[in-house]
């Protein structure tokens, strides 16, 4: 072959490899724009652009990952409207029922016997409690369940509720199933306990749903007492152990009534969604006699099989409408621009805001990922405070009006991505609560001080940022 021969090939090699090339990265972005049509994933605009850009500069990886982790809605993600839902707009519908209609979330429903717990010992023996007392259903929902001593005792608990003829069923998330110490899943099916694994994670990868976790927190006995908050079922989520670090500060809290039949609805609409079942129904709550005026409070599911980000919508509402004091706990802070907005608008225009984090989270990523914002909330004049044990509670305290409790954190991934679960409270005696078990946490913490940081530091927090929303 001689040279003329040679570089026409070489020529023609390339143009073929382009061409291959520009097909691999126009299916790709094709993919991304039928997928997102046709499921209505209504993407947050940074995931849009971080998917756009990798499918087009790496398509080879991009894509695979894409087809694994890129749905982000199921569908229209609307449940089945069993439950009773709040006046639509109009003269006698008042502005929370407005929302919540517009957001297709249930009315408000009645509890009584409220209980915030003030520490892991409180919440365990409420936990347990709750379990012993169950006399015909049980059914518990966790992200992680660990086979650590503390998960050996609530193992324990449901054995024997199983073997007293109580209809038990446990879910785990899939993934989260792989992160504490193994439990004795064994032990329990074989007393009858039925276990599931929500969304494994090679089932997950096949249907493009590997990213969206099961977060939400529950325990409900006979559809009628709720145990509910951000603890996992692990020893440092409650008291810690010789196998774990010192407990963590986190929040839950139980109930009865009503409430917590529309808890065990959203757990078997959960169950039902993994068996790809339909959901079970269920009988209608009645209360107990003399059960006269309770107090009411809502369920607030967020997550994949939500249309809208119900929670995120909630939590933007209530800093544009907040008039006096903005009080949140959280582990992890990484909010997405309109959210930190709505924050710093709040904070300029006079509302007492204050944030309390841990000073460091168990997850560096999202410890690297926050200090821009805290930066700009303190600079609006917000408080920010860093306790110095880890932090795992998740609340929102809003005026005297509005308690937002449960599983969600202050960032993409549980805004967005995650099957979360919050329960919101309008009492002011209950919002006072929690608003008061926030200030005794505050009092143990460092004032957070903003330092301009260096631009290798700053564009580390931009490159982490930019990648936040999969946290």
């Amino acid at each position: 072959m001689n040279d003329f021969s040679a570089v026409w090939m070489e020529k023609l090699l390339a143009a073929h490899w382009l061409t291959a090339h520009s097909l691999v990265v126009l299916t790709g972005l094709a993919v991304y724009v039928i997928g997102s049509h046709t499921f209505v994933q209504r993407r947050h605009p940074s995931a849009a652009i971080a998917w756009v850009i990798s499918l087009a500069l790496l398509p080879y990886i991009a894509l695979p990952l894409y087809l694994m982790l890129g749905n982000r809605k199921q569908g229209e993600g609307r449940p089945p409207a069993m439950l009773p839902r709040p006046p639509g707009p109009g003269a006698t519908a008042s502005m929370t029922d407005q929302l919540a209609a517009a957001l297709d979330l249930p009315a408000e429903a009645g509890f009584t016997d409220f209980r915030l717990h003030e520490d892991g010992s409180q919440a365990r023996t409420a936990l347990l409690a709750l379990i012993a007392g169950a006399t015909q259903t049980l059914d518990l929902c966790s992200f992680i369940f660990s086979g650590d001593a503390l998960g050996d005792e609530v193992t324990h608990a449901l054995v024997q509720r199983s073997r007293a003829g109580v209809r038990v069923r446990l879910m785990i998330d899939g993934a989260g199933f792989y992160l504490g110490k193994r439990p004795r899943i064994a032990a329990l099916q074989k007393a009858g306990v039925q276990v599931e694994h929500f969304m494994p994670p090679v089932r997950a990868a096949m249907t493009g749903h590997l990213n969206l976790r099961n977060h939400r927190k529950l325990v409900v006995a006979d559809g009628a007492h709720l145990w509910c908050g951000g603890r996992n079922i692990a020893a440092e989520y409650f008291r810690g152990d010789a196998e774990s670090a010192h407990a963590w500060i986190d929040l839950s809290f139980d109930l009865r009534g009503e409430l917590a039949a529309q808890a065990q609805l959203r757990f078997k609409q959960d169950w039902a969604l993994n068996l790809q079942q339909t959901v079970e129904a269920g009988e209608p709550f009645v209360a107990a006699p003399g059960e006269a005026n309770p107090t009411t409070g809502r369920i607030v599911a967020s997550g994949p099989d939500q249309a809208q980000d119900t929670i995120y919508t909630l939590l933007l509402s209530g800093c544009y409408t907040a008039r006096s004091r903005i009080l949140a706990v959280t582990p992890y802070f990484v909010p997405d621009p309109p959210l930190l907005m709505a924050l710093v608008l709040a904070a300029r225009r006079g509302v007492k805001v204050d944030l309390l984090l841990p000073r460091r989270s168990n997850h560096r990523l999202a410890d690297l990922a926050r200090p821009s914002a805290l930066r700009e909330l303190v600079a609006a004049g917000a408080q920010v405070w860093l306790a110095p044990g880890m932090v795992h509670a998740k609340a929102v305290v809003i005026d005297g009006g509005l308690a937002l409790a449960g599983s969600a954190n202050l960032d993409g991934r549980s805004l967005f991505l995650n099957y979360e679960l919050m329960v919101a409270f309008y009492d002011r005696q209950i919002v006072d609560s929690f608003a008061e078990w926030i200030e005794r946490r505050l009092a143990g913490a460092a004032r957070y001080h903003a330092r301009r940081p260096g631009l290798a530091r700053e564009l580390t927090e931009g490159l982490v940022r930019w990648v936040a929303f999969q946290l």
